[in-house]
């Protein structure tokens, strides 16, 4: 799967503005390294696909759960389309 597409799902990219909005009460250098970080770790799933668990919050074996600063992130493992859907991100306990 090398050269795999990676899509964002409206309701991670909602989720994610929420989460940036929040830590830039805080600091706006945080948030934006934040941002970059988890960019660039996104990135690499490209590479590894299946690098992670199968999702816990989804029954479907095409679903991986990447865990990134507290945060889990849902993604989809779609080989047919070469292509990962990154679908979420929360924190484990709010869900």
């Amino acid at each position: 799967m090398n050269g795999v597409k990676i899509e964002f799902d409206p309701l991670f990219e909602e989720c994610l503005l929420t989460i940036l909005s929040f830590i830039e009460e805080d600091s706006a250098r945080r948030a934006d390294t934040f941002e970059e970080t988890l960019f660039d770790r996104l990135k690499d799933l490209a590479f590894f696909p299946r690098k992670f668990r199968q999702s816990i919050h989804y029954d479907d074996p095409n679903i991986r759960d990447f865990i990134f600063k507290g945060y889990t992130i849902p993604y989809l493992v779609d080989e047919a389309q070469d292509m990962i859907v990154v679908l979420d991100i929360f924190k484990w306990t709010e869900r």
